[in-house]
């Protein structure tokens, strides 16, 4: 039995649409879970202030994270990897021994100083909290920063799994992160109160980790400390990682300053926003990510290479497949949003009111749920590609149209009657007291449609011909996406005359039996369109992706 499940854990993924799929069907079972922590979150808490204390608490070490541990991101090291790999093994046991050590002084300098500094930029951030909010937002912020040391780790040790297309054992880190938050939710949050659930954080990152360290050490590839780390390498590393780190940490900024408006907003605001964004990430997290990552070691195979027919022909079939699952899913997720809300969060102390004003923020950022996806494929395409500015500074200017975007959005939003009505009435919260933190989530979608917009015609400029074979693509999902939606709608209001919806049971009957036919009918418009990715996602699972045989270990990998 162990030998098999090691098996099953260590096997090469042979295909873009296995691994897609294989990364897809584990990030599904996280979100699994990601669910039923939220759900414990706002049973426990509501969406309230001592929610929006945890979520505020999580900026600063979350940007630490994203700007320091891209160093060790997949992105910047598996062409390393790769490199270093085909110049034998002590070469690689060599580069990885460095950026470790390099990685392990600089994440725990920067830690330290975001300890000591950690009230006055909370105080310059949060300006909406009582004295007393800020010194408990200081304080869990301040444990919270042993995340991005653990998460960073996590990150050296998955580019070496990816690398090796060990795609399953990189899948089940994020089951572990969520496990731990669960059980630090469970068992120490009814003593502790929210400060045990950052303490569950730092136990889900630590798993994080612990959970690709089996595989790591089997390779011999285990990381091992020194001060002595060769200058010239890390010099190219970090020229590498620097782009994508200022591309990173202004999506990081973005949401620290949509989260420091809602601080000046209603109680609870923080709490709508960020729980709403954790359910849209949901295609996010299992279509884009999933697909991007499966792509990633392809794409910079077959750049280095120069085999550039390939690569753009990769990308091509890869940004098809996004768009396939993408619309459908997307069009699914505005029209059942109250349903999802109220069947993931709806209990306890998060009331019917927070359901309806989270299913409105839901419903605005699924409007960019597509660019979401594309937007990290077209990312790690420039990335494989050696082209790491371009996407800094175009998420710059996205950066700049979110940030003052949103905050327009707000000052119109307070000064328009008319068009606070307006909003508020097509999202079905008019009777609502205060739904000003819909700006942010609208706000947020706008840009990141013009930064997928800008980010397609920059690649396409690029790789010329890149858009011809997707054209059909968004043809045929679109026409499907406007079926799904319109049977959907039609469903959840003949199925709630025969299904009792005051209760959770019903609500989620209605929501799925909705789905489900409306998933059926988009089907039958693919077929009817004679959808190639229909029939090739049919031939993928037809063929038991689950079940895929280890292959023969590429020279240039392994």
């Amino acid at each position: 039995m162990v030998r098999k499940i090691l098996g099953f854990l260590y096997r090469e993924t042979n295909t873009i649409n296995q691994a897609a799929l294989l990364l897809g069907l584990f990030a599904f079972l996280s979100q699994v879970l990601a669910f039923l922590r939220d759900r414990l979150l706002a049973h426990i808490f509501g969406a309230g202030s001592e929610l929006d204390i945890y979520y505020a608490a999580f900026r600063i070490p979350d940007l630490i994270f994203v700007a320091v541990a891209s160093v060790v991101s997949l992105s910047v090291l598996i062409p390393f990897i790769i490199e270093e790999e085909s110049r034998g093994p002590e070469a690689l046991r060599s580069f990885i021994n460095d950026i470790f050590s390099f990685f392990s002084v600089l994440i725990i300098i920067i830690s330290g100083l975001a300890f000591f500094l950690m009230p006055v930029v909370s105080k310059i951030l949060f300006k909406g909290f009582s004295d007393a909010t800020l010194t408990e937002v200081i304080f869990i912020s301040r444990i919270l920063l042993l995340s991005p040391i653990l998460l960073g780790f996590s990150n050296l040790l998955g580019s070496l799994v990816q690398a090796y297309n060990r795609f399953t054992i990189y899948a089940l880190a994020p089951l572990f992160y969520n496990a731990g938050i669960i059980i630090g939710i469970i068992f120490i949050a009814t003593r502790l109160g929210i400060v045990g659930v950052a303490v569950g954080v730092i136990m889900g990152a630590g798993l994080h980790a612990l959970v690709q360290v089996p595989f790591i050490v089997r390779q011999g590839l285990l990381p091992r400390f020194s001060f002595k780390f060769n200058p010239a390498l890390i010099a190219r590393v970090v020229k590498i990682s620097l782009p994508r780190t200022f591309t990173l940490s202004m999506s990081a900024i973005s949401m620290i300053f949509l989260v420091s408006l809602a601080s000046l907003m209603s109680a609870g605001s923080i709490s709508v926003l960020s729980l709403s964004f954790n359910l849209q990430s949901v295609p996010l997290s299992i279509i884009g990510v999933s697909y991007s990552l499966a792509v990633f070691p392809t794409l910079s195979r077959r750049f280095r290479e120069n085999n550039f027919n390939a690569f753009k022909e990769q990308m091509m079939v890869t940004a098809r497949f996004i768009i396939f699952w993408s619309l459908p899913l997307s069009a699914l997720f505005i029209v059942l949003r109250a349903q999802i809300v109220r069947v993931v969060l709806g209990s306890g102390l998060f009331s019917w009111d927070d359901t309806r004003l989270t299913a409105a923020s839901l419903a605005l950022f699924a409007l960019s749920s597509i660019f979401q996806s594309l937007l990290l494929l077209f990312i790690r395409g420039f990335y494989s590609a050696g082209f790491t500015k371009t996407p800094f500074f175009i998420n710059l200017i996205s950066t700049l149209i979110l940030l003052s975007g949103a905050w327009g959005l707000v000052q119109i939003f307070y000064l328009s009657e008319d068009f606070r009505y307006f909003i508020s009435a097509l999202l079905k919260v008019e009777d609502l007291p205060d739904t000003a933190v819909l700006m942010l989530p609208l706000g947020f979608s706008i840009a990141v449609i013009i930064n997928g917009c800008i980010h397609w015609l920059a690649f396409e400029r690029l790789f010329n011909g890149f858009s011809r074979g997707i054209v059909q693509t968004v043809f045929e999902c679109l026409w499907a996406s406007v079926v799904v939606g319109a049977v959907a709608y039609v469903g959840l209001n003949i199925f709630a005359i025969f299904i009792n919806t005051t209760s959770l049971l019903g609500i989620f009957l209605q929501g799925f039996l909705s789905g489900f036919v409306a998933i059926g009918a988009g089907i039958v418009i693919l077929f009817i369109l004679k959808s190639k990715e229909l029939f090739e996602i049919w031939n993928v699972v037809h063929g038991k992706f689950w079940k895929t045989k280890v292959i023969a270990a590429d020279p240039e990998i392994v």
